[in-house]
């Protein structure tokens, strides 16, 4: 599993929690469309996950009791009695990469968002510029 699954698993429990836990003392949860998405997203991809496990379980336990080599049994073209649960799981890594760079975008774009809001809260504002001269030119500096 790499980094990026595991924080976005690590995530999504996060955020499973969290809302359990503020349903459960009645709070009311506030959660923009953009984290409803990105939710949407990650149970998505931790359902194609959940079914991509088991169909890799199937279809090893039926080549090894057909006693077939990995690259014979794994190979659609010469597997037809497999060959749709194989497409399958190509399928689903397909769709949870897909899924992993949309999450990942949403994180690009949150993190973005945030350092937008740290540099502007940062900033001066722009009438403390026209206060110092105003003092400046009062107090002569």
């Amino acid at each position: 599993m790499s980094f990026s699954q595991e924080l976005y698993r690590d995530f999504a429990i996060l955020i499973g929690q969290f809302l359990k836990e503020e349903f459960q003392v009645g709070g009311i949860v506030e959660i923009s469309a953009s984290d409803r998405d990105l939710i949407a997203v990650l149970r998505r991809y931790f359902a194609a996950q959940a079914e991509l496990e088991s169909l890799k379980a199937q279809l090893e336990a039926a080549r090894q009791a057909a006693g077939e080599a990995i690259g014979v049994f794994y190979d659609p073209r010469q597997n037809a009695e497999h060959a749709a649960e194989l497409q399958r799981s190509h399928r689903l890594r397909e769709e949870m990469a897909s899924l992993m760079q949309r999450a990942e975008a949403w994180g690009r774009a949150a993190f973005g968002a945030d350092e937008h809001d740290r540099s502007a809260a940062e900033a001066e504002p722009e009438e403390w510029g026209s206060f110092e001269n105003q003092a400046d030119a009062l107090f002569g500096a």
